[in-house]
């Protein structure tokens, strides 16, 4: 395992959404023996309500403020050496803040998920609220992919089957 995985014992499964982050960082902590935790979960419960009501009640930029503020508490759990693998949210990752504290508290691996896919995966689903529009939703898949470029590890999302998707995570140099 690398020295700064060592020092700070996070592992950050970031990438757009509906790209597997959930599934995949829930299987790789299971595997390695870690806690997980997916960071919009956090936010419903902290919030008491689903995150497409904070965007439709209170507006993206308060989810973005509660969503900062749960990473921060999430950091310093893990700064204090609770092994944690963080599934984020698609947005999670493009903010400076955000990724600030994400590149001095452990390591962040980009599920690069094709947006033909993603799409498919998302049609009806109204949970996602910048799902809605899908003119929206192209754009906003071209613009995030610069801030996920920044992860330290990519990880081409291929295949539906988790497993294999799993195994390519597993061939990370940091986890040999």
């Amino acid at each position: 395992m690398i020295l700064k995985l060592k020092r700070t014992p996070g592992v950050y499964i970031v990438g757009f959404m509906a790209s597997g982050k959930t599934t995949l960082g829930r299987m790789l902590a299971d595997h390695i023996g870690w806690t997980f935790s997916d960071l919009d979960a956090e936010i419903e419960k902290h919030e008491n309500r689903k995150i497409s009501e904070i965007f439709d009640e209170r507006g993206e930029d308060e989810f973005r403020r509660v969503e900062h503020e749960l990473m921060r508490k999430r950091v310093r759990a893990i700064e204090c050496g609770r092994p944690t693998v963080v599934a984020l949210g698609g947005g999670t990752f493009a903010r400076s803040e955000n990724y600030a504290l994400i590149e001095n508290n452990g390591v962040s691996v980009w599920l690069d998920c094709k947006l033909d896919v993603i799409e498919q995966r998302v049609r009806g689903n109204s949970d996602r609220p910048l799902a809605r529009d899908p003119e929206k939703l192209r754009t906003l898949y071209q613009e995030r992919r610069e801030y996920y470029a920044l992860a330290d590890f990519r990880v081409e999302v291929c295949s539906d089957s988790p497993v294999e998707n799993l195994e390519a995570v597993l061939s990370l140099p940091i986890f040999h």
